[in-house]
């Protein structure tokens, strides 16, 4: 099964990989995350994804729209900024399987034991529908601290927080 992985960071897509290849996925990595900021950690998570790539052999498209104002703009909605940033990369995830004639999608989101599993898995499923791709929903939490042992033997940089300015302010 062709299936196209977001990847928000290196660190969090090793284990991912790993277990996705073991299923015999044939994957391809997008690469989008307007949602980083600043420009620099954007830069820098970017170059650790084509490190990576590099590293696994596993092709990446990548898409550099960056939107720190927006975000910024958000300050003031909380915890329903984390919905806006999940719907606007997995929708582009899905619409890109779509577009690309992939049969499915999913994302290193699912690795993290910080991030808001439930909303995840319900986007996905809601985008995969609207597209008419699958949405590979797999728990990977378990595998998050062998991940990032994957990515220290691997060098790759290990982010402090999830990538937008407002978490950065909070963390």
């Amino acid at each position: 099964m062709k299936l196209i992985l977001h990847m928000c960071c290196g660190p969090c897509s090793t284990f991912p990989i790993q277990e996705l290849l073991k299923e015999n996925f044939e994957i391809q990595g997008l690469y989008y995350n307007p949602n980083i900021h600043p420009i620099e950690e954007h830069t820098r998570r970017k170059e650790n994804v084509e490190k990576l790539s590099s590293i696994t052999n596993i092709p990446v498209a990548y898409d550099d729209e960056f939107r720190q104002d927006e975000w910024e703009a958000m300050k003031d909605i909380g915890e329903d900024r984390c919905h806006k940033c999940y719907s606007l990369r997995l929708e582009k995830a899905a619409r890109y399987a779509a577009e690309k004639g992939y049969d499915a999608f999913t994302t290193t989101l699912l690795v993290s034991p910080y991030q808001k599993h439930d909303l995840i898995k319900e986007l996905g499923e809601y985008y995969a529908k609207k597209y008419g791709v699958q949405f590979v929903y797999r728990d990977f939490r378990p595998g998050f601290r062998q991940g990032q042992q994957m990515a220290r033997d691997m060098g790759l940089y290990r982010q402090k927080y999830c990538g937008c300015i407002l978490s950065l302010n909070n963390k």
